[in-house]
């Protein structure tokens, strides 16, 4: 076998406009099938994307034999009940980001995926396998920023439409789930630990009840990492790493566009140099790279638990606003 046949669990836009997309391009990746709790809907989407298989209910999907493993774009709350049901049903499965609504609701999947230990897991972070994020962590490994002291992160965009599932707090809603993870999972990347201590501060939409403004200070000990993200802003994105001999900035560090070369730029003493990335789509690498630890019986690029850690983190930031004190 040297492709994985996917389904795709649900017809979000996420997995419509990009994620499918990209995966179709993957060399060990081919999109096999789609569900949606509307026939009709899968049915357009699979013509759509020239998808083979088309299932009207999420079930159906599951107890498709010839499906190798699931893609999961759900609903924040529906991540970790589905993805325990693929896992049932003897998939391999890839859920999007964030992997629940809680640690303890992620460490139930971490429960269920060791009771079918055959079976990959992976939360979808697709920022970690795009060179440039592999290149910053390159450098920082190699001592080319000296020691790592400070991370500084800005994700901000505009959705103030009632019905967007990123403003519905029962859905798992608000910025510090949606886009406020990548902040914090890319400073445990880089730092390579877990922060000892976090402060955060929150402001909520009234009518929506979700956070809208957040930031936070996490301490690694080491070294301390600062963000802010927010729903309610001018869209906005970039991170600047600095270390004690040199900085590295990333001008798109989250939505990496598949069509033209990302730029970062990497200073020391000697000066600043531009590094300019190949043009590559990092959903596309996301895909090939489970697909290969699938195919090959290989471990994932990112482990189940380091979403349970990144969990951890976002509930001691949200604890922490709340309390006005270091977590």
């Amino acid at each position: 076998m040297s492709k994985v046949k996917w389904g795709i669990l649900s017809t979000a836009k996420i997995g419509r406009e990009k994620v499918i997309p990209a995966m179709k391009q993957g060399e060990h990746c081919e999109i096999f099938a789609i569900a949606s709790r509307s026939l009709e809907k899968a049915k357009s989407v699979a013509a759509e994307l020239s998808i083979p298989r088309a299932y009207g209910s999420y079930e159906e999907l599951l107890a498709d034999p010839e499906i190798d493993a699931v893609y999961n774009p759900l609903p924040n709350h529906l991540h970790v009940r589905w993805s325990i049901k693929a896992l049932e049903a003897g998939k391999h499965v890839l859920c999007e980001k964030p992997i629940a609504l809680s640690p303890a609701e992620a460490r139930q999947l971490v429960d269920a995926s060791q009771k079918e230990s055959h079976l990959k897991v992976m939360e979808a972070f697709m920022y970690r396998h795009h060179p440039q994020w592999q290149k910053a962590k390159q450098l920082v490994t190699n001592g080319g920023i000296g020691q790592p002291k400070a991370i500084q992160s800005f994700f901000s965009y505009t959705n103030v439409d009632p019905e967007n599932i990123r403003n519905v707090a029962s859905m798992g809603g608000g910025g510090l789930m949606d886009i406020g993870c990548y902040n914090i999972s890319l400073s445990r990347f880089i730092f390579g630990l877990e922060p000892k201590r976090v402060l955060g501060v929150v402001e909520y939409d009234t009518q929506f009840t979700v956070d809208r403004l957040a930031s936070g200070i996490l301490d690694f000990g080491v070294g301390i990492s600062t963000f802010t993200c927010a729903t309610q802003l001018v869209p906005y994105q970039r991170v600047n790493i600095f270390g004690t001999e040199g900085r590295i900035e990333i001008e798109i560090p989250f939505n990496a566009p598949p069509d033209r070369a990302c730029k970062m730029w990497y200073e020391t003493k000697d000066g600043i140099k531009q590094i300019e990335l190949e043009i590559c789509n990092q959903y596309t690498i996301q895909g090939d790279l489970f697909s290969q630890a699938v195919l090959y019986d290989t471990e994932v690029p990112t482990p189940l638990e380091d979403a349970v850690a990144n969990m951890e983190v976002i509930e001691a930031v949200f604890r922490s606003a709340r309390s006005g004190t270091w977590m």
